[in-house]
């Protein structure tokens, strides 16, 4: 709607769309939107005043003529319409999707760290726990920590057994089966 206020030019675009009226943030910096930023500012030293607003869709003929005047416009252009930038988040996000597949696959081919399968048989799933690494956890888990039984194995003990007196000292055993741990 175009419409003049004095010596001023006042455009007032309404839209269905929260998502549009949304993506104008300052923060979003899409090209897209950018391109509409840059142009509302043209606009606007040009002495135009601009109101976005939103309405109900399906609610009103107008809204209905401009969905179908839109359809039409899709799908009647002869022109070849290429969109060549992609946003960067979108970039990212694919990349690293593609570099946990790739792990992943490496991961279920490695004969190592059996032990840390166990624990972490999915890579993504272990990157979301956000585990707070150090040394004893990184050691610990494989097996290689202070175990009794990891000692036992390079004769630094004479007996692998755990102070429960149950079964070797092992990961496992201290997170599942340790009596001295459940009390």
């Amino acid at each position: 709607m175009y419409y003049l206020q004095g010596n001023q030019r006042c455009l007032a675009i309404h839209t269905d769309s929260r998502i549009s009226l949304d993506a104008m943030n300052p923060s979003n910096h899409q090209n897209l939107v950018e391109r509409i930023r840059e142009e509302i500012r043209r606009l606007e030293n040009d002495n135009w005043i601009i109101h976005f607003t939103w309405v109900k869709a399906h609610d009103n003929y107008g809204n209905e003529l401009a969905d179908h005047l839109a359809k039409e416009a899709a799908c009647g252009s002869d022109a070849d319409i290429a969109y060549i930038k992609i946003p960067k988040s979108a970039v990212t996000s694919e990349l690293k999707e593609k570099g946990l597949q790739v792990w992943q696959s490496e991961w279920d081919a490695s004969s190592k760290g059996k032990l840390t399968k166990t624990f972490f048989p999915v890579v993504k799933a272990r990157i979301s726990k956000r585990l707070q690494m150090c040394i004893n956890l990184s050691m610990t888990v494989p097996g290689h920590g202070k175990l009794r039984l990891y000692f036992h194995r390079f004769k630094i003990t004479e007996d692998p057994t755990c102070l429960c007196k149950m079964s070797p000292q092992t990961t496992d055993h201290l997170l599942w089966d340790c009596e001295l741990l459940r009390k």
